[in-house]
């Protein structure tokens, strides 16, 4: 399976990606310049975090009109896997591929731990493994998932709502557990087809007990449930 590594300049996680597909999954991963035109012979496409075009403007909001974007929305069209994790959900958000916006932490504070989360949907190729609650890191100044009330009302209607945040005991949403103030404690979500991905943690941080979790592979492992899903 060949997943392409989206590059911008300013991304700091596309090496994380790159290892933990390769090493993690044994996938073909490869990189991809963001002025490219083109994903042919691509089976999936990860968006990376970090810090894309230096996050002028608004975080994602340069990189969601590079080039290779123009290619992602059609890979995503035809029903192709794509995850964007950190930067990569802010890209996602911010062309139009997911809805709502990532702005800054309640606290207004950079964020860097290893959260408890739990899946929502249960039926998408990127939450069906998820069988229990996952350790995965999270390192983020603007990760507050916030979107309007409509918006709301078809995330969980649609079963759309991928990832919350829990607390690490009883597994269950609070306020305590919700690191960044984000709307329904919402970590990530899906797009109507469920096969785009944004999510703020980083699975991809997560893909060995040598990093301090192996549950980031539940997650990447989606990529290979939609190749044998459309086999």
């Amino acid at each position: 399976m060949r997943i392409a590594v989206i590059r911008f300049p300013g991304s700091n996680c596309d090496q994380d990606a790159y290892h933990a597909l390769r090493d993690g999954l044994g996938f073909e991963s490869e990189y991809v310049w963001h002025e490219s035109d083109s994903l042919a012979g691509f089976d999936g496409v990860f968006l990376p975090g970090g810090f894309s075009y230096g996050d002028y403007l608004r975080c994602g909001a340069i990189a969601a009109r590079a080039p290779i974007m123009d290619s992602v929305r059609e890979f995503a069209e035809a029903g192709k896997p794509v995850i964007g994790a950190c930067n990569g959900f802010q890209v996602l958000c911010e062309s139009g591929l997911l809805p709502g916006a990532l702005v800054r932490n309640t606290e207004q504070k950079f964020i860097c731990k290893t959260v408890p989360l739990r899946a929502e949907n249960r039926t998408s190729p990127w939450t069906s493994g998820a069988e229990r609650p996952l350790r995965i890191p999270i390192a983020h100044g603007e990760g507050r998932y916030v979107c309007d009330e409509e918006t709301l009302r078809e995330l969980r209607s649609q079963d759309r709502i991928a990832y919350r945040y829990v607390d690490a005991t009883t597994f269950e949403p609070t306020e305590d557990s919700n690191p960044n103030g984000s709307v329904d404690q919402i970590a990530g979500i899906l797009n109507v087809r469920g096969n785009v991905l944004g999510l703020m943690p980083h699975p991809e941080r997560a893909y060995s007990e040598r990093l301090g979790s192996a549950d980031g592979l539940s997650i990447l492992a989606g990529f290979k449930a939609f190749l044998h899903a459309h086999a």
